[in-house]
């Protein structure tokens, strides 16, 4: 009879050579005065890419939850609503949805907003709101937002059918509402289930943050662009570039992780 396999975790020898080479890359920055220059010129960008990162991810959670009750309610109408949101929205490309937004969504919520308010604006409490008001950085973010929230309901859909259908009937049994067995039954189990794919979107939203740049915000891509087209040092600048969304996305990745066990230890406990 073969001996159980051992149940020790393998050694990070990927880690380890991924953090030998990010320590290399960083003493190769910090010793070159090409190679510095242009890392100093894409990090710029690193403050507008973590806020649209942030920004995007918070609010498409909030609808991605909303989609997700709204998926799971009792209500047909609704439940159709959202089943048509999801398949809508994940049908289409990120770039051609952050183009729509950009180009064609903006100046239609800027038309009806303009409408909406007319007996305001001639009332003199209101100005009349023109298209160039809504920044680019703002019409990115909400296309992320409304991508992404497509695909985090269905995160948050499944980690709440996760949930025992047994303990959601003693909840009910003891009298609790729809919004406490929400609360203190069902979230508090499912974001286990959750965690780990929510995590994965986060991660995958900050590599998708960079297509913002295709409409000139200045995140990380769009500096390294800027600096490229200048310098014609493409090689460099776009190996920065990986550099720090590498940085970034793994750094982020073994954030999650670390998070994930701890819960799991918790809930062993």
């Amino acid at each position: 009879m073969a001996p159980p396999s051992s149940t020790k975790p393998d050694f990070p020898w990927w880690l380890a050579v991924a953090a030998v080479l990010a320590l290399a890359g960083a003493l190769f920055i910090a010793t070159s005065d090409l190679y510095a220059q242009v890392f100093a010129t894409v990090a710029k960008g690193i403050g507008i890419t973590v806020f649209v990162t942030v920004v995007a991810f918070a609010l498409a959670s909030i609808i991605g939850l909303g989609i997700a009750l709204m998926g799971l309610s009792g209500s047909r109408l609704m439940r159709q609503t959202a089943r048509f949101y999801v398949e809508i929205i994940r049908g289409v490309p990120i770039l051609v949805l952050l183009f729509w937004i950009a180009f064609a969504g903006a100046p239609a919520f800027v038309a009806a907003w303009n409408a909406l308010t007319a007996p305001l604006q001639n009332a003199g409490l209101f100005g009349e709101l023109l298209v160039r008001d809504v920044s680019l950085l703002w019409r990115a973010i909400m296309a992320l937002t409304i991508g992404y929230s497509a695909f985090i309901s269905e995160v948050f859909r499944a980690g709440i059918q996760a949930v025992e259908k047994g303990q959601i009937e003693a909840a009910k049994a003891l009298g609790l509402s729809r919004a406490q067995r929400f609360r203190l039954i069902v979230f508090p189990q499912a974001i286990r289930t959750i965690l780990p794919p929510l995590g994965n979107d986060f991660v995958a939203l900050v590599k998708d943050s960079s297509l913002v740049s295709v409409l000139g915000v200045a995140d990380i891509t769009q500096m390294g662009k800027v600096y490229a087209a200048g310098s014609f040092r493409f090689f460099e600048t776009y190996s920065i570039t990986a550099y720090i969304y590498l940085i970034l996305t793994v750094g982020l990745s073994l954030a999650l992780r670390a998070l994930e066990r701890r819960l799991r230890r918790q809930h062993e406990e």
